[in-house]
């Protein structure tokens, strides 16, 4: 059973613990293997988790971690955008918290469908295994501009244009199929003396087109606003990021409300994991944790 760290927790619940609205129900609106929602669960016998995802094997990994608590949480297969459409179907109007987890869980890296490059997959990367964009469209049919776009924007990729120039250059000889050969064809554009640092080269790619196949940054932009609209008063959001694009975007929504005197900001500068969550996972070390409280 692949089980699935949860970033961040112990700071997840020392922020919920600050709600003062009697509602019943939690958003986590990235269930994922439900491992944070395990421990709000846990933590807040009063409280009930919804909890969303678009990935069918994710929920079926949640509703097993989760089944001690039965009747405490409704879990629904959407995309955290369409949070709404779900809150509506269960005739929820008003949330005690939500949260977001924007990370890739463990055991996405490990369903093949090339969300790694430490092993060789298909060039999937789709969370939502319903949806017609994947991996392999991205990279065999995407324009060179295209792919210089995502990998400047999404991956912050300093070797952007070579990279772009590269896998066209391969795909005109054959297809590229497997998250090795994409992997390869980053390592190889990169200067020899870059290619052993701790980071793999293909690291940023990867990113990028996991993030442009999933349109995860349009994705925050219209669910984070959302939830702050659902909270009751006294209701806590909290949102944990792993890309700076990710960070800015929940930072400027938050200043947004605030503005409007809708929330409080909790967190001045981010919250990162201390160095003995970094030595757990290493995997959390470019997490950060905002959080607001509904005014």
């Amino acid at each position: 059973m692949i089980e699935h760290y949860s970033v961040l927790k112990n700071e997840v619940i020392n922020f919920f613990k600050l709600i003062e609205s009697k509602e019943e129900y939690i958003l986590d609106a990235t269930v994922g293997g439900g491992g944070h929602s395990y421990f709000i669960l846990e933590n807040f016998p009063e409280k009930k988790i919804i909890g969303i995802d678009k990935d069918e094997y994710a929920l079926k990994r949640a509703k097993e971690r989760l089944k001690e608590f039965e009747g405490r949480f409704i879990l629904e297969k959407s995309a955290f955008k369409d949070l709404d459409k779900v809150l509506e179907k269960y005739n929820i109007e008003k949330l005690a918290g939500a949260l977001f987890d924007f990370g890739v869980s463990h055991f996405h890296l490990k369903t093949e469908r090339g969300f790694s490059f430490q092993r060789e997959e298909p060039l999937d990367m789709r969370m939502d295994t319903s949806q017609d964009l994947t991996a392999y469209y991205v990279v065999n049919y995407y324009q060179k501009w295209q792919l210089e776009k995502i990998l400047k924007e999404y991956g912050e990729e300093r070797f952007a244009t070579k990279i772009a120039e590269n896998i066209i250059k391969e795909r005109q000889k054959n297809k590229i199929e497997t998250t090795k050969q994409l992997a390869d064809i980053v390592y190889k554009t990169y200067p020899p003396k870059l290619r052993h640092k701790r980071i793999h080269p293909a690291t940023k790619t990867f990113q990028a087109i996991r993030i442009e196949v999933n349109q995860e940054l349009e994705e925050i932009k219209e669910a984070v606003p959302k939830a702050i609209e659902r909270l009751d008063k006294g209701g806590i959001i909290q949102c944990i990021s792993f890309h700076s694009l990710e960070d800015r975007i929940v930072k400027n929504i938050f200043k947004e409300y605030k503005k409007l005197k809708e929330l409080e900001i909790l967190t001045k500068k981010p919250i990162t994991p201390t160095e003995e969550e970094v030595k757990e996972n290493p995997a959390s070390r470019s997490a950060k944790l905002r959080a607001g409280k509904k005014l």
